[in-house]
C-alpha cells in the first residue's frame, strides 16, 4: 500500500489498457495514481484532488491535447508529461512551447516513464524550494509575503500569474514560452537578489526543454523580449562568477489588471 504522502500522479488517456498499465507500474514503485479518460474527467480530478504531476495523451477523442496542456499551464505550474504517437519534431516543439515539461513518444518503456516522472518531481520540488527561499529572503528584507501575489509590475511591464501573460508598457501582449515565464517569475519574486545559474535552472525547469542548452541562452531570449537594448540590459544584469540579478524595483500586485479572481 502506498504511503499517504506518496506523489499523486494523474494519468489522462482514453485507452483503459494503457491507463491500467501505467497505474500499475507507478503504483508498484510507490506512487498514488488516479485515472481520467477525457479532458472533462481530468478537470474534475484536478479540482477534487491534490495532483503532483499529469501524464497526458495528446490524442483524446474529440479533444485537442495541446489545448488541454495549455489550459493546465495557464492555471498552474503542475508538471506535465505528454505521451503521444506523434513523432514529428514540430509536435514535440509545440507541446513543449505551450506548457508541457516533457514529451514521450509511444511506444515507451515503463522504466523510462518512471525515470522521467521521478526527475520531474525532483525538479518541481527543487523549484518550489528555490522560490520559497527567495521569498523568505525578501520577507527578511522587509518586502512582505509573496504567497498572495497575483501579478508583478516593473518599469511599466506587468506579469499576470493567473493568465501567465506579460504585458508591455504600451499595453501589448508579449508571448512567453513556459521556460521564459518561470524564469521571469523567479527573478520578480526576488528582485535585487543574486540568483545562481543552478537556482534559475531549477526555478525555470529547463531540464525538460532539450532545445535550450543553457540558462544563458534562455536569459538571452528573455532579454530580447523585455530589454530596450538586450546587449546593455537594464533589468536582468549579469553578476560575473555569481549569476544574475533583477536590478529594478518590482511591485507585487494582489489583484492583477484584468484578473477575474478565477483560475
Amino acid at each position: 500500500m502506498n504511503e499517504p504522502n506518496a506523489p499523486h500522479i494523474l494519468v489522462v488517456d482514453d485507452d483503459p489498457a494503457i491507463r491500467e498499465l501505467i497505474a500499475a507500474y507507478l503504483g508498484e514503485n510507490g506512487m498514488r495514481v488516479s485515472e481520467a479518460a477525457s479532458g472533462k474527467a481530468m478537470s474534475a480530478a484536478l479540482a477534487e484532488q491534490a495532483i503532483d504531476l499529469v501524464i497526458l495523451d495528446l490524442r483524446l477523442p474529440g479533444e485537442d491535447g495541446i489545448e488541454i496542456a495549455r489550459r493546465i499551464r495557464v492555471q498552474s505550474a503542475l508538471p506535465i508529461i505528454v505521451v503521444s504517437g506523434l513523432r514529428e519534431e514540430a509536435d514535440r516543439v509545440m507541446a513543449l512551447e505551450l506548457g508541457a515539461d516533457d514529451y514521450l513518444t509511444k511506444p515507451f518503456s515503463s522504466r523510462e516513464l518512471l525515470a522521467r516522472v521521478r526527475a520531474l518531481l525532483r525538479r518541481a520540488n527543487a523549484a518550489s524550494a528555490v522560490l520559497a527561499s527567495a521569498s523568505a529572503s525578501m520577507s527578511a528584507a522587509g518586502a512582505g509575503r509573496q504567497t498572495d501575489a497575483r501579478a508583478y509590475r516593473f518599469a511599466g511591464w506587468e506579469l499576470n500569474l493567473g493568465t501567465r501573460k506579460l504585458t508591455s508598457p504600451r499595453g501589448e501582449a508579449v508571448p512567453l514560452t513556459n521556460g521564459e515565464f518561470s524564469l521571469l517569475q523567479a527573478f520578480l519574486v526576488a528582485p535585487g537578489c543574486v540568483l545562481a545559474r543552478e537556482q534559475l535552472l531549477e526555478a525555470s525547469r529547463l531540464y525538460a526543454d532539450v532545445y535550450d542548452r543553457s540558462i544563458d541562452v534562455q536569459i538571452l531570449r528573455l532579454r530580447r523580449k523585455i530589454e530596450a537594448v538586450p546587449a546593455r540590459p537594464e533589468f536582468i544584469k549579469t553578476e560575473r562568477g555569481a549569476g544574475y540579478v533583477f536590478a529594478v524595483p518590482v511591485e507585487k500586485l494582489t489583484h492583477a489588471t484584468g484578473w477575474s479572481g478565477e483560475l
